[in-house]
């Protein structure tokens, strides 16, 4: 009986451990982001400015209608809103962005580490997806779909996903994410770009391919050549 109670309240720790493994709850009414510790307090996120002197301007963002500029290789631009340009979202666990698409415009395949991304289609076509970890059968399964406008997707929590416009006019969608800093791995940059480089060594042996495929690779990637 004794050990039956035991697994049971071993069960719930662990559940309540998955429930909590995300920002935060917040622990006022807001904590408006400020960059000057001075008068402070610090706690999850930034330090927090005095209540009293918080203004409606902490809570507002202005210039998401404002197209991002996708004049680069990958044909893609992302508009963030976070606790570093909305400070009142400080401490409150969640994050935006409008992404805008040229014509075949990509979002190469990344992660969010610290965050699930709600994805809405607002204009134009996307391929969008995303792969699991390895599943029982050792596997790696790619969901994916074709979004039009008002259409919604999920995208778990550090799982490996893109985007892509496979129509010929350009694109707009917005995403929100469950962190106020979800941060961003972007599977390509952070493999064939890092600093200091991964040894191609590894390189060689993880990919299975030659040297000069390896070379080329980081020659694309490489430290102010990425996107």
């Amino acid at each position: 009986m004794e050990k039956k109670v035991a697994l049971r309240l071993a069960l719930v720790l662990m559940a309540s451990y998955v429930a909590y493994a995300t920002d935060p709850t917040q622990l006022q009414d807001f904590c408006v982001g400020i960059n000057n510790p001075i008068d402070g307090v610090f706690v999850n996120g930034l330090f927090c400015k005095n209540p009293v002197q918080a203004t409606p301007n902490d809570f507002l963002f202005k210039g998401l209608n404002i197209p991002g500029n996708t004049n680069n290789k990958l044909g893609s631009n992302v508009t963030l809103v976070s606790a570093a340009n909305l400070p009142g979202l400080n401490t409150l666990g969640i994050s935006l962005a409008r992404i805008d698409y040229a014509p075949y415009g990509l979002i190469p395949p990344h992660t969010h580490p610290r965050g699930t991304e709600i994805f809405t289609v607002l204009e134009g076509t996307l391929y969008v997806g995303f792969v699991t970890s390895n599943l029982p059968n050792g596997k790696n399964q790619l969901f994916s779909v074709v979004l039009n406008p008002g259409d919604v997707f999920v995208f778990p929590q550090g799982l490996i996903h893109f985007q892509f416009n496979i129509g010929k006019t350009p694109a707009v969608a917005i995403a929100s994410l469950s962190s106020q800093n979800p941060g961003v791995i972007t599977i390509a940059n952070a493999v064939f770009g890092s600093t200091p480089p991964i040894s191609i060594d590894v390189l060689i042996k993880a990919f299975q391919v030659d040297k000069n495929v390896i070379q080329y690779l980081e020659a694309q990637f490489s430290s102010g050549n990425n996107y």
